[in-house]
């Protein structure tokens, strides 16, 4: 786990703290938190497939809020990439030679 990672994880937190009760049923609120936690301990995406799912479903969620009208989308955007700043980064970093 990396600083940033961690950093993300409070990001999400404190949105399901400062939104969720007046903007998120308790299951999303709980969608929200699973895939934080799913990707935070995840080394590396292409293998954790379950890690993969929760993200995959944490965005559908999001878009699902701007959809309905629920949230606006720079919200559910900053949700979205918080949550997926949670995880391992999908391509290695490239390092000069």
């Amino acid at each position: 786990m990396t600083p940033e990672r961690a950093n993300a994880y409070q990001q999400v937190l404190q949105t399901i703290t400062e939104l969720g009760p007046s903007k998120l049923l308790g299951e999303e609120q709980e969608r929200i938190r699973s895939a934080a936690d799913s990707l935070l301990f995840s080394r590396d995406l292409t293998t954790d497939s379950a890690a993969r799912h929760a993200l995959e479903d944490a965005e559908r969620l999001c878009r699902r809020l701007v959809d309905t009208g629920r949230w606006e989308q720079v919200t559910a955007m900053r949700l979205a990439d918080a949550i997926s700043q949670c995880g391992p980064a999908l391509l290695p970093d490239l390092k000069a030679a």
